[in-house]
């Protein structure tokens, strides 16, 4: 259990406390992601709703990995022209897909330490394997979905130069880039309310422990 809340820790300034990711932080946070997947699949952890937010929270780094193959992949490889064209922004919003639901993941791990600090007996019924599996896939049906739209914005942006003036494409286009738009910039309030959240929690969880 100290590694896994030292793995949170490290997650926690990852996405929440820094502005954005850096190499270091990427880096711990891809090792400290496999170490929590081979320590989860242990017979010693037991199976709780925490440890499943924290094992989807570790897979998300998945979504980091592919990333980096990808880039990696269009400079030794030789197809930087082609990838570009079919996938312009592609590693960029997988990383921001990474982002969204570690911040979304970590938001409910902490809510779910507000509810076993002040609510234990009344809050037993919400802290299921079961709900915790359902909201995990919640998330993640969210995120894929900002994912496509991003993708698919970015897509029509490469090809707009060779597009039609006329019929639905414009349309479209425009619809999509409207989409994407509000989205990103629901996404960065979100970002901000659930930075607030964190901290008001984890404050009232400090001082209340040191009451104790």
């Amino acid at each position: 259990m100290k590694d896994l809340r030292r793995y949170l820790v490290l997650k926690y300034i990852q996405y929440l406390v820094l502005s954005s990711s850096n190499a270091i932080s990427t880096f711990l946070g891809l090792l400290g992601s496999l170490y929590t997947i081979i320590t989860l699949r242990s017979a010693k952890v037991s199976s709780k709703s925490t440890a499943v937010l924290i094992s989807s929270l570790a897979k998300a780094d998945i979504l980091v990995s592919v990333s980096l193959g990808w880039e990696v992949a269009t400079w030794t490889l030789g197809v930087r022209a082609s990838a570009a064209a079919f996938a312009p922004a592609l590693p960029q919003n997988l990383l921001t897909a990474n982002a969204h639901a570690s911040c979304l993941l970590l938001s409910c791990v902490a809510f779910e330490a507000y509810l076993i600090t002040f609510f234990p007996t009344e809050s037993r019924r919400l802290r299921t394997v079961t709900k915790a599996r359902l909201t995990a896939r919640i998330i993640w049906i969210l995120v894929t979905a900002e994912c496509t739209l991003f993708q698919m914005d970015d897509l029509l942006k490469a090809s707009s130069s060779s597009a039609p003036t006329h019929g639905p494409c414009p349309w479209w286009f425009h619809v999509s880039s409207t989409a994407a738009a509000l989205l990103r910039s629901l996404s960065y309030f979100l970002g901000v309310l659930l930075r607030i959240a964190n901290v008001y929690i984890y404050y009232k969880i400090f001082f209340s422990i040191s009451n104790r």
